[in-house]
């Protein structure tokens, strides 16, 4: 079943973000949190799926029942793999497949996968035909930007538009502007001009900039997407996916990060790198007088028992 058919509009999800919506975070955001209408896991690799390091790699897609519908976003560039990773998504229980054309890290660059699919869209079909192979009755999407160095919405979209995607997110930057620039929004009304006209069935999903449901929803009707991605929006604002905006107290903010930071050790034990967890406390500890001056005592600890101390 194509669960992204069933969604109101515009709907709201959360981005794939790495080293940020694990397992862990997304618990949190459905549970504690006002919850998005769908979910992306971060982006994992399909070499590394199909390697003697699955066992690492598997660990990025963790997922609970609370955190449905959920999406695995996968990158890389070996149809063979994608089709294989895909399967094995569906056999976890994961409710789509995205693959990532959007990426604008050097590493993955290089390796030709995220953005530099762009200029092989030879590959970028067999991907997309591999998923969709491997991925049987699930959806497949497709998340990307307008272009590489400059913009290419009318040719790259048109032709991603081509090959029977279910939904295409649209990040309106190229790779190169990576989050440097404000959202071209103009583009990402462009690419919805162009499926309406090549492929009225596929969802367009509009990412960059994005902070309340309001703006979404003014995006939504400026420019004619079906849905809104938000990404780093929740870490200026927690309850980013709240649909009518109110105040939260500084207790509100620290009972959530004492649970995340609680899930956190349960999940992955004390022996994992506690300094990972410590990217979310500016996310938590921001919006109150002395914020800075807490937030940077919390930085300071070592251990969970140190920061429970704080809270």
């Amino acid at each position: 079943m194509n669960f992204w058919t069933t969604l109101p509009k515009p709907f709201f999800v959360l981005a794939p973000m790495e080293g940020v919506t694990d397992v862990v975070f997304r618990e949190i955001v459905a549970l504690c949190l006002p919850k998005p209408d769908v979910f992306f896991t971060e982006f994992t690799n399909i070499d590394g799926l199909n390697s003697e390091g699955k066992k690492a790699t598997l660990t990025r897609l963790k997922l609970t029942k609370s955190q449905h519908p959920v999406v695995a976003q996968l990158w890389g560039t070996r149809p063979d793999h994608m089709e294989k990773s895909a399967a094995l998504c569906a056999k976890l229980g994961f409710d789509g497949i995205d693959i990532n054309m959007g990426c604008p890290d050097r590493a993955v660059m290089k390796s030709g996968g995220g953005s530099a699919l762009i200029n092989t869209p030879s590959i970028a079909a067999d991907l997309i035909r591999a998923a969709r192979a491997g991925a049987k009755q699930l959806p497949v999407s497709v998340k990307t930007r307008i272009g590489v160095n400059t913009i290419n919405t009318d040719e790259w979209i048109s032709f991603l538009l081509q090959q029977n995607i279910d939904v295409l997110t649209v990040h309106g930057r190229t790779a190169k502007q990576k989050s440097d620039v404000p959202a071209n929004w103009e583009e990402i009304g462009k690419a919805v001009r162009i499926k309406n006209e090549i492929a009225p069935h596929t969802l367009v999903v509009g990412n960059g900039d994005i902070e309340s449901v309001e703006s979404g929803q003014s995006m939504m009707e400026r420019h004619g997407v079906d849905g809104i991605m938000v990404g780093r929006g929740i870490f200026h604002n927690p309850w980013v996916f709240e649909k009518n905006t109110s105040i939260h107290t500084k207790e509100e903010y620290l009972t959530v990060l004492r649970k995340h930071v609680e899930l956190y050790t349960k999940t992955w034990g004390e022996g994992k790198n506690f300094d990972v967890m410590k990217k979310f406390f500016k996310m938590y500890v921001n919006s109150f007088p002395g914020a800075a001056e807490y937030r940077a005592k919390l930085m300071e600890c070592k251990t969970p028992a140190e920061v429970y101390q704080l809270l």
